[in-house]
């Protein structure tokens, strides 16, 4: 892709995200105008706009954003590594791990953080049981890795439906709820972006030895690529980042799966454009996906997962149309 072309996309993505932010800060119940917003940010006014803005709009938005980076930035990385289009960051099973530690603290009635820790560590345990069991004696094959995933995936469905049906009534909506996904539950947006900015830093240093592993292993083995351990790398930081967003924001599925597909159409397969690119997208898909969900039907708010389904069932169905094969 032409440097110039590239150039305007990622400015257009940019502007984009500005614009999403800006709608994000001023979207509510209680309207804020650009002016009060930029008040609010600079700390200049203590006015109920500015605090509703500082307190509960700004955190919110930038944990969607950062989350969805994760997302899509994580389905970029398995595509390319399974070589297989319709990965995504649940497909190893970390979701459903995530879920399994997050049900399990909410029905012992632990407080939010606890819950959010309990989501994590189910999340990385699902990770390294998915590796250990596809590893086996043997060498593992992608395609090995995914069919363990989902078999590991399914297992911790059946976990989430027995949690699910045996759950205390005071518990059971909460826990529904997160499996829809609720960016309003996270906490400590600014390690969310950090997780995102040291995902992006960790994934250009190898975006040349992605592209060769995206033509096949052989040829990229022949090119001086150590592919076992480039895929062990890059596996691991994907499912990290998959499991800080969904130890966040809960179970929202297909950012990580229609992003990549689309800005792939737009800027072609050089990982070097489309990883950061991801990053870009997929925060802003979350970021306008929460907004809507907290405004369409205010004062009630709305899952942020099922929005990103009723928004990626169709994107994806239109590009099975348009690419057939």
């Amino acid at each position: 892709m032409p440097r110039r072309h590239a150039l305007s996309a990622f400015v257009l993505l940019a502007l984009t995200a500005l614009a999403a932010m800006l709608w994000a800060l001023a979207a509510g119940e209680v309207g804020v105008g650009p002016g009060a917003i930029l008040s609010a940010l600079s700390g200049s006014t203590e006015s109920l706009g500015a605090n509703v803005v500082r307190e509960l709009r700004l955190p919110r938005a930038l944990a969607a954003f950062g989350c969805g980076g994760l997302l899509a930035l994580s389905g970029a990385l398995m595509q390319v590594l399974l070589r297989n289009p319709l990965a995504d960051p649940y497909v190893l099973g970390v979701s459903g791990g995530a879920a399994v530690g997050a049900l399990g603290a909410m029905m012992l009635g632990l407080a939010s953080p606890w819950c959010d820790l309990a989501s994590f560590g189910g999340a990385l345990a699902a990770m390294f049981v998915v590796f250990g069991l596809a590893r086996g004696e043997g060498s593992w094959t992608p395609t090995r890795l995914l069919l363990t995933g989902v078999v590991v995936a399914a297992g911790c469905g059946a976990l989430v439906s027995l949690m699910l049906s045996i759950a205390p009534e005071r518990s059971l909506r909460g826990m529904l709820f997160w499996m829809m996904g609720d960016a309003g539950a996270a906490q400590n947006p600014l390690w969310i972006l950090a997780v995102l900015a040291l995902g992006v830093a960790l994934s250009l240093p190898v975006a040349r030895e992605l592209n060769l592993l995206a033509r096949g292993e052989r040829c990229a083995q022949a090119l001086g690529v150590a592919t076992r351990r480039l895929r062990l790398a890059v596996f691991f930081v994907a499912s990290l980042m998959t499991a800080v967003a969904v130890s966040a924001v809960g179970s929202v599925g297909f950012v990580g799966l229609i992003v990549p597909h689309l800005l792939r159409l737009v800027l072609g397969n050089d990982q070097r454009l489309l990883l950061p690119a991801s990053a870009l997208g997929g925060g802003i898909l979350l970021l306008l996906a929460d907004t809507a969900a907290r405004t369409i039907a205010a004062p009630q708010q709305l899952p942020v997962g099922v929005l990103t389904a009723l928004i990626g069932v169709p994107v994806f169905l239109w590009l099975l149309a348009r690419h057939p094969r």
